[in-house]
């Protein structure tokens, strides 16, 4: 931790999102700054017009190793690899790593929520955000974290009796050294493991939340998870726990109590909201309401202000998004799901005959579960991108196993896709973009794969 940045020359790796805002906030306070991008003066150029006032000096197209000479601490944005020779250099020589998040918990005067999950963490955080902003206000609700806008640029319009809830990533729980007040880990399932390498490193990574909790201090874990339940012994503080059953005997939580969203005290059940007013598919998104109604309990938010809040939230973009319907078929987007975890989720949703477009990037993530499923339930498979050759042997695995093969089709690119689907629609179908691999084949981000999924679906004619 680094409280006092006054006379610091920091280095930030990475001209990003989380990185800039880091840059600007710091560099506005006589801080040193200098960035360094792999990225050339030419893309950079526009980037550098909103830090022309400050005290920033720019090093682009590489990451030379001189940079660590007269730094005090080295800000490492989400996607660089810790691997890189910088970041082990700095390591070697002992100096301090750190990130925009890690800032932003050194300096916030309000209580911290903070969420980290494989899957549903952006969800679950959106809907903690509803559900405080009911309760106390959105002029004291601030969210943030790895979704939306660092709130390091905010923070000096933070008040001591705000509530501030954070989406964390394992890239940046890593690196972190703080953990906030209520900490949540939704779950953990292979994911990322291209950067962390084994199971046991990136579950590391998300334990890292609770790691700098005191014994005032609570945990949010969930009891149907192997990943986030096997990490209560590391528990420092008091432990809320969600699930679907009743929590056993000594625990308390959140369940599912007939057709209602419930809570448990230890004694005595409390129920809260129908399950009917959850807006979104799917039971993984009952998960998410139960967790975020955990966390609410944690944060004292009132059970009217928890069904306010979901009642509130119909969604995020990019996540089961309904685009359109179309020659009787129903086109959702969700380019958010760069596991296979995530887009069996996802497959669960629907009752409906599915066409699937899966593919993208491979993160070195296993596909079998998924084979399994999509041979049980898709109606029509369309791979694309680099994974599809990858997808298509752990399908034929299964095959030759003695399940039953489905009408497929493979291809290079999305568009592509999309153009294959809409050749073999039939009314009733659901249409579903969920890849299960990363964007990085063909798109800068999830998101913008997205849009361009969207863009193509709604010229269809």
């Amino acid at each position: 931790m680094m409280n006092d940045w006054t006379g610091k020359h920091l280095v930030i790796v990475g001209a990003a999102r989380q990185g800039l805002a880091l840059a600007k906030y710091l560099s506005s306070r006589g801080v040193k700054i200098t960035v360094t991008d792999l990225k050339d003066d030419v893309v950079i150029n526009a980037v550098k017009q909103d830090f022309q006032e400050q005290n920033v000096n720019w090093v682009l197209g590489g990451h030379p190793i001189e940079l660590l000479d007269n730094a005090d601490a080295l800000s490492v944005s989400g996607g660089v690899p810790l691997t890189i020779p910088l970041v082990q250099g700095a390591i070697q020589r002992g100096i301090p790593l750190t990130n925009d998040s890690q800032v932003f918990m050194e300096t916030v005067p309000c209580p911290v929520i903070g969420i980290t999950g494989s899957a549903g963490k952006t969800t679950a955080t959106l809907l903690v955000g509803k559900m405080s902003e009911d309760a106390f206000g959105k002029e004291h609700t601030w969210v943030g974290g790895n979704i939306g806008n660092p709130l390091i640029t905010v923070v000096d319009q933070i008040n001591a009796d705000d509530l501030a809830v954070l989406e964390l990533s394992s890239f940046q729980l890593e690196l972190m050294t703080s953990s906030p007040e209520i900490a949540c880990i939704l779950n953990i399932t292979p994911n990322h493991l291209d950067r962390h390498g084994t199971m046991e490193e990136y579950t590391q990574a998300k334990a890292r939340i609770l790691d700098f909790q005191s014994s005032s201090d609570i945990a949010v874990l969930n009891r149907d998870d192997e990943g986030s339940w096997s990490l209560r012994k590391k528990v420092r503080g008091r432990i809320i726990s969600f699930g679907r059953s009743l929590p056993e005997k000594g625990l308390i939580g959140t369940y599912i109590k007939d057709d209602q969203v419930a809570y448990w005290d230890g004694s005595s059940s409390n129920e809260i909201f129908p399950i009917s007013s959850i807006r979104l598919r799917g039971m993984h998104n009952v998960m998410n309401s139960l967790a975020a109604c955990a966390v609410a309990y944690a944060a004292k938010i009132p059970p009217d202000a928890m069904k306010n809040g979901v009642e509130a939230f119909s969604g995020v973009e990019h996540r089961l998004e309904h685009i359109r319907t179309w020659k009787g078929t129903d086109w959702y987007n969700d380019s958010i799901a760069t596991a296979p975890e995530r887009s069996i989720a996802a497959i669960n949703s629907f009752q409906e005959p599915l066409v699937l477009l899966a593919g993208g990037r491979d993160k070195d993530l296993p596909w079998d579960d998924f084979a399994r499923l999509v041979l049980g339930r898709v109606r029509y498979l369309i791979l694309f991108g680099e994974a599809a050759d990858l997808i298509e042997k752990a399908l034929q695995k299964e095959i030759n196993s003695g399940l039953v093969a489905v009408p497929s089709d493979k291809c290079s690119s999305l568009r592509e896709a999309v153009i294959i689907a809409a050749d073999n629609v039939k009314a009733g179908d659901v249409v579903l973009l969920s890849p299960g691999g990363t964007s990085f084949d063909e798109f800068a981000d999830f998101a913008e794969r997205g849009d361009w999924y969207k863009k193509w679906v709604q010229e269809l004619s």
